[in-house]
């Protein structure tokens, strides 16, 4: 280079001397001689013009050294790649020792994309990482959005990924190259979110084609959802608890392998629910059910009712096929509690509820198949009123001691479970749907009674269809739940009927509460042994066989009860259980009251039901009340 003095605007702005600065090796004397051009370019009044020059070149050599570097074709140097092969690292220098580029050390760890998913139901696309910890390679399977992104990627930290803030950016782009240059090597499979039948598949049985993606979000459940123990040893026991001749073991039992049969079937999810006193065996028969597939210890595959529907609704979409099975009823949540006839309808609809995103789309709804086993010490059906929800719920009431000897029961359940499981699903496998079918259509015809419901028949013929079937290919023992003892789950229409229950339940408030009516012609309570002293406020007049209700009082009676008013007289005005004025269709008859003509809902008495009339009551005390009752003093007061 010629003296600093004698360059001009001309030459100092020349693409050659600054490759000639940039081609010395000492930094220190390279940084002097950018400094003392950089003064003579103030002098010459050129500063910002020689700037721009120093940075592009700065910038072309860098993109021309990435190129190169680029082109370069290194290998993983690893003892034992977890993919049994090296893998192209383009760039990036990957030792047992962590990932360099150039002369830096990025990750204090190997790590390598060793697998990719492609979720079957949503199309969205995950990846299996594994890194080596404390010389053990470890894995984690994450969404493709997390190692795509430098601010999510930190969050594998957590995990045990040695990323920072400051090489997240870098391992963001080394993962994306290991990735699309290794393409023919790292597999593509699919993947589910749920348990149970998945394309023809069974989550977690058939792992080679189909793998379960959800673990990290759900990894008690799914790891509770395995082989333990000795088949032989629990099949034995099981057997001999069988020849018990119970029915509370072998309807939870056959409930439980029923679960995967619901969707080859095409049927609905259902409830069995079995209830009654404490010590009587029901959670013991709950963890029987699910040592069928999983672990039945606590804590593990068995939950309960304290969660939110919204909890409940994720857990029967990631079991999908697999029974959900929830310990004692008494315990919910006060969400749950408020709402439990809902509850109901949605987990035996099998679809959960349509939620809109922050993008103003739908998301994704939930949908499941299987069965929901629960127990408690009062039937299921005392928290719901409507008919369509116990429609829904087989009830086995549970009698005393149904293990003689639970405590050796429980602890043979928690050393050996998960076998059955896989056994049956290889035995439906081999078997076929056609095959199955005709199992279930036999099954539901001896089982048909005009009387009975339609829906609780062919979820009753589901549990006796894979009763059957592990009776004679997993037990071999003879043990068939009797058709004529499986008839007396089922529910009669009329008690069933939502309009029934209604009438029922007007009969009773009027047969309870006799000071609120007063008998026509006669101006006086319907009761002579209540006290003249109390007047309460009247519902209505009885005529004969006949009741006249205030039109307010039917209304708050209805909604008393969670009945519809509108439904209920529909009905009695076809069954001919109310009288009414033919004119403009209305539900009401004109009685004269007094001086007054008022529209009252007329109601036929059940004189069989009403079997003399009245209830007595000894006095006021004991009145039912209810909460828009009126009660005054004499003359009013």
């Amino acid at each position: 280079m010629k003296p600093i003095n004698e360059y001009t605007n001309e030459t100092i702005l020349s693409a050659e001397l600054i490759a000639e600065v940039f081609a010395e090796n000492d930094k220190m004397k390279r940084e002097e001689l950018l400094a003392q051009l950089g003064a003579r370019a103030r002098t010459l009044r050129c500063k910002t013009e020689f700037t721009n020059m120093v940075k592009t070149y700065q910038a072309v050599k860098k993109e021309a050294q990435a190129q190169e570097r680029s082109s370069q074709k290194n290998r993983t140097n690893l003892l034992d790649c977890p993919l049994g092969c090296q893998l192209d690292s383009g760039m990036w220098r990957v030792t047992d020792g962590g990932i360099f580029y150039d002369s830096d050390r990025i990750c204090y760890q190997p790590i390598l994309i060793t697998a990719r998913f492609r979720n079957i139901e949503t199309g969205e696309e995950q990846v299996e990482l594994a890194f080596k910890r404390r010389g053990n390679w470890e894995k984690v399977i994450v969404p493709k959005t997390v190692v795509a992104s430098a601010n999510k990627i930190v969050g594998l930290s957590g995990k045990g990924v040695a990323v920072t803030s400051e090489t997240a950016k870098y391992l963001v782009q080394y993962l994306s190259d290991i990735e699309n240059l290794n393409e023919d090597i790292v597999p593509m499979l699919d993947s589910s979110h749920k348990l149970g039948w998945v394309k023809n598949c069974f989550v977690p049985y058939d792992s080679q084609k189909v793998i379960f993606d959800a673990r990290s979000n759900y990894s008690q459940l799914y790891d509770s959802v395995c082989e333990q123990g000795n088949y032989d040893v629990w099949l034995k026991h099981i057997r001999e608890l069988r020849k018990s001749g119970r029915i509370e073991v072998k309807f939870m039992l056959a409930a439980s392998f029923a679960s995967v049969l619901i969707d080859p079937l095409g049927g609905l999810p259902f409830i069995a629910d079995l209830w009654g006193e404490t010590e009587g065996g029901k959670t013991v028969t709950l963890m029987l059910a699910a040592s069928v597939w999983a672990n039945p210890d606590e804590s593990k595959y068995i939950g309960d009712f304290k969660s939110t529907d919204v909890a409940l609704e994720a857990k029967a979409d990631v079991l999908n096929s697999l029974p959900m099975i929830l310990d004692d009823t008494s315990k919910t949540s006060a969400r749950i509690r408020d709402n439990f006839e809902g509850v109901v309808y949605d987990l035996c609809s099998g679809k959960g509820k349509s939620r809109s995103n922050k993008n103003l789309g739908v998301n994704r709804e939930n949908h499941w198949a299987n069965c929901i086993l629960c127990n408690g010490e009062r039937p299921l059906t005392s928290y719901v009123n409507q008919g369509g929800a116990i429609n829904r719920i087989l009830e086995i009431e549970c009698g005393e001691k149904v293990f003689a000897n639970p405590q050796k029961t429980v602890p043979i359940l928690k050393a050996n479970y998960g076998h059955a499981g896989r056994r049956f699903v290889e035995i439906i496998k081999e078997m076929g749907v056609d095959r199955i079918r005709a199992i279930y259509e036999e099954i539901r015809e001896k089982l048909y009674d005009a009387s009975k419901m339609e829906k609780q028949m062919a979820s009753l013929a589901t549990v006796l269809t894979a009763d059957k079937i592990v009776t004679d290919m997993i037990f071999g023992d003879q043990q068939y739940i009797p058709i004529d003892q499986a008839k007396e789950i089922l529910v009669n229409h009329i008690d069933l009927s939502d309009n029934e229950r209604a009438y029922q339940f007007l009969l009773e408030k009027v047969k309870r509460n006799p000071s609120r009516f007063t008998q026509s012609g006669s101006g006086k309570n319907a009761s002579s042994l209540v006290s003249n002293e109390v007047r309460c406020e009247q519902w209505g007049i009885i005529e004969k066989d006949l009741v006249y209700f205030y039109n307010s009082s039917f209304e708050e009676l209805c909604n008393d009860g969670h009945f519809s008013k509108k439904a209920f007289l529909s009905w009695a005005s076809r069954k001919n259980l109310i009288l009414c004025d033919n004119s403009k269709g209305r539900k009401t008859k004109q009685k004269k009251i007094g001086n007054s003509n008022i529209r009252c809902i007329c109601l036929k008495l059940d004189l069989e039901m009403w079997d003399g009339g009245f209830q007595s009551v000894p006095d006021v005390g004991v009145q039912e009340v209810l909460p828009f009752y009126e009660v005054t003093g004499r003359n009013g007061r």
